[in-house]
């Protein structure tokens, strides 16, 4: 997986003239030494998908304000006139008697519903401010709220490409692949819903199916869509089999969690109510985004669009805490722009991200945790892929976000997973977790000594401070290749899409799935099977 000289300094910087005056016998033997115990450690050791901890990043830096107090009450304040003079429609007749029930305003015949701002700060006040989702391995539990940043996976693309394959509806086995990937890598800490979707399951049983492999293949937190009641409930009980839990250990240590999109603007369908409503019942996390397209489903300006987002969340949430108090919530921010010329969604935008930090400072006003977003417009893993995601990548952690949907693996604007993006992304969740570590201050890290030993006009590659360092001084990426031209052309000048394309091959054939219980998975297996002789999901709304 290493490149021959990827963990060797190159001699960049020192002139032929003074190399040429410094006795380098020594210097040769301890370096020959030292790199081939250095070599087999690294042989020896963690494979490098694996190299950083399964460590959720911790954000050491003060958060960034995007806007001035004064710009901030603007929002809020626009969020609320929204609420209480335009109201949103809630497309569900049980929660608009809900709704009603607590104090909002409703009109039953277009079910439109108005919240007074009261109401609103009363109501968004009873979500926690940080929880726990708790996995089934527990190494692998995750907080939000907490101040760390948690990665998911790619989630919900239709379509599936990589280098050996056209871009092609989405099947099991691809789908198992990605989740393999994901279980692998130690810097994607989460499933975000059906990395690709196995559109070769037959819709009635898909979930059954998916969210099952999920529990086997993965030991990692997982996701349930809100499709409905049938799909949340069953998803919820595939998640409390695999953890070996009753309903109550359940409702005290959520395993499971869904997202909710609104369908913008200022409308919440029947689906998604049913199953906010089913989750927070059980007391299971409910992720809130509203996908509010600036220039397309919100006005054509950041202010303006996060306004919308911002009232569409709040409702959501005041809907949580209505159906059961201490609901965790999730406010999640999705706020990209149109190109204006053709009308498809633009990611790493100035405004995308733009939006994604003001988002942060709004959360972090009502005192929730924030999911964000890792995107891209690009149909292929090429450069635009990688500034897109880098920049998106950039707004989600500058606004603090505690976690961050499509992290690895999106490709097309969310309509296709990639394997190699995802092998690209991993080098880039890997270099934002390492970059927001604090680095070593310490005698020994200072070197004053190896300084000391050099002294003016030589160079540190056989100092004994260099060969302590040797195999981790510095960080080696997945795919990027340091060799020289020329190593590069005798190796078939390969470039970043085949060598991505080496290393999931790579991972796959690495993989071993979690231990389980073999009495958890025949359970398992007992409850699929007799929901899908039961007819699985409803098709028909």
């Amino acid at each position: 997986m290493l490149n021959s000289g990827m963990n060797v300094v190159p001699l960049i910087g020192i002139a032929k003239e003074k190399m040429s005056n410094v006795d380098t016998s020594k210097t040769a033997r301890r370096r020959t030494g030292g790199r081939a115990a250095a070599q087999k450690a690294l042989a020896a050791g963690p494979k490098p998908w694996q190299r950083y901890p399964f460590k959720p990043p911790r954000y050491m830096q003060t958060p960034i304000a995007q806007i001035g107090p004064e710009a901030e009450d603007m929002i809020h304040n626009a969020s609320m006139d929204v609420l209480e003079n335009i109201g949103i429609l809630f497309l569900d007749k049980e929660s608009c008697e809900l709704l009603e029930s607590i104090g909002c305003s409703v009109d039953h015949e277009t079910q439109n519903v108005r919240m007074g701002r009261e109401l609103v700060e009363e109501y968004v006040s009873y979500a926690p401010s940080s929880f726990k989702i708790h996995a089934r391995n527990p190494e692998h539990t995750l907080g939000f709220g907490e101040g760390t940043v948690n990665f998911a996976l790619v989630g919900s693309p239709p379509n599936y490409k990589d280098l050996d394959t056209k871009r092609s509806p989405g099947t099991m086995e691809q789908y198992k692949r990605m989740l393999k990937l994901a279980q692998m890598a130690n810097i994607v800490h989460l499933s975000g819903g059906f990395p690709v979707e196995p559109v070769d399951v037959h819709a009635r049983y898909r979930h059954l199916e998916a969210v099952k492999e999920m529990a086997i293949l993965t030991d990692k937190v997982m996701h349930g869509y809100s499709l409905g009641k049938d799909r949340v409930l069953d998803s919820y009980e595939i998640a409390r089999i695999a953890s070996g839990k009753t309903d109550e250990q359940m409702m005290a240590e959520p395993g499971i969690f869904t997202n909710i999109n609104t369908s913008s603007p200022l409308r919440v369908d029947y689906l998604m109510l049913v199953g906010m409503r089913e989750m927070a019942l059980r007391g299971q996390p409910v992720s809130n985004t509203p996908f509010t397209l600036s220039g397309a489903m919100a006005p054509a300006t950041v202010a303006g669009a996060v306004t919308l987002q911002n009232a569409e969340l709040l409702a959501c949430i005041v809907f949580c805490q209505a159906v059961r108090k201490g609901t965790p919530v999730i406010y999640g921010g999705f706020t990209p722009n149109v190109d204006m010329k053709s009308g498809a969604p633009a990611f790493g935008t100035p405004e995308y991200i733009q939006s994604s930090q003001l988002t942060g400072q709004l959360t972090r006003r009502y005192g929730l945790p924030y999911r964000a977003s890792n995107a891209n417009a690009a149909n292929t893993p090429d450069a635009q892929a990688a500034w897109e995601s880098v920049f998106s990548l950039w707004g989600c952690i500058h606004g603090q976000a505690d976690l961050i949907y499509h992290s690895a693996g999106w490709m097309e604007g969310g309509l296709t997973a990639s394997p190699e993006k995802f092998v690209m992304d991993l080098d880039m969740l890997q270099t934002v977790a390492l970059a927001m570590e604090p680095p070593e201050v310490s005698e020994e890290a200072l070197g004053v000594d190896a300084i000391r030993e050099v002294g003016p006009g030589g160079h540190y590659f056989g100092t004994a401070h260099t060969m302590r360092r040797y195999d981790s001084a510095f960080w080696a990426p997945l795919v990027s290749d340091w060799r020289n031209h020329g190593s590069w052309e005798q190796a078939g000048s390969p470039d970043t899409y085949v060598r991505a394309n080496k290393v999931w091959k790579d991972m796959i054939a690495a993989y071993e799935p979690p231990p389980m219980e073999p009495a958890i998975r025949e359970e398992l297996d007992a409850f699929v099977a007799k929901r899908t002789e039961e007819g699985g999901a409803a098709v028909d709304f």
